[in-house]
């Protein structure tokens, strides 16, 4: 469960309500296996202070953030479960490609070396493609994230035949980021109506969804939104 678009909301006001806290807890006791939440450089959802406060409470966390040496030292102050690593522009709504591991492996090198040593599980946002792949194997990550936006634009669409595209991308690089021994995740703008073949890839094991499921709780309520994501995703999965 992505919680930045919960900060969002908070935010939204200057108030203290609604709590990502709480939020984390609710998505933990309802399905959710891990936390994720993007410290971006202008702080524009989650803070600082939410990152120390889910910490501080043991939240299961994967940082989401940009390959600068202020994040980096972020993490090794806060000792997340793991990061993931992303490409980040300011004036972006969302994150829109994934990282060019392979054009940027010297610079990201010392700083995955810098958060292995600390114990901090390494992941990189990356495209299905299999020179980011390699880059990812050669860097010492241990996960790759793989970007399913492009599949859920073409679902949006209407595009049957660019949908049939994205997705067999994705699950051709799902074979060969697992056959170079990577952990596979996958997420960016999976939903109720999209996410069945998704979760079908066998070789992807995490899913991360949050700006959906946010949408989705000002209905029915977080805890009812996670429970029936879930439930889609283990029935794709024959669970």
């Amino acid at each position: 469960m992505n919680i930045d678009h919960v900060a969002t909301l908070r935010n939204a006001r200057g108030s203290p309500y609604p709590d990502p806290l709480r939020a984390v807890q609710v998505a933990l006791a309802s399905g959710a296996d891990i936390v994720t939440a993007h410290l971006r450089e202008d702080r524009r959802h989650i803070r600082d202070s939410d990152i120390e406060n889910f910490t501080r409470n043991k939240v299961p966390l994967n940082l989401e953030m940009a390959a600068t040496d202020e994040m980096v030292a972020v993490a090794l102050r806060t000792r997340p479960k793991a990061c993931c690593i992303v490409p980040e522009r300011r004036a972006e709504l969302t994150t829109e490609r994934g990282l060019d591991a392979a054009r940027h492996h010297n610079r990201l090198a010392p700083m995955v070396r810098r958060l292995n040593d600390a114990g901090i599980r390494v992941s990189l946002f990356i495209d299905a493609d299999d020179a980011q792949f390699a880059a990812a194997r050669s860097l010492g990550a241990s996960d790759v994230e793989l970007h399913t936006g492009a599949y859920a634009e073409a679902v949006l669409t209407g595009d049957k035949t660019e949908t049939a595209y994205r997705l067999g991308a994705l699950s051709r690089g799902a074979r060969e980021a697992a056959r170079l021994g990577l952990e596979v995740h996958a997420g960016h703008g999976l939903t109720y109506d999209n996410v069945s073949p998704v979760a079908t890839i066998p070789e992807i094991v995490e899913l991360q969804i949050g700006h959906f499921l946010v949408g989705e709780a000002v209905f029915t309520g977080l805890d009812t939104a996670i429970r029936h994501m879930r439930g889609i995703m283990d029935e794709a999965r024959g669970g």
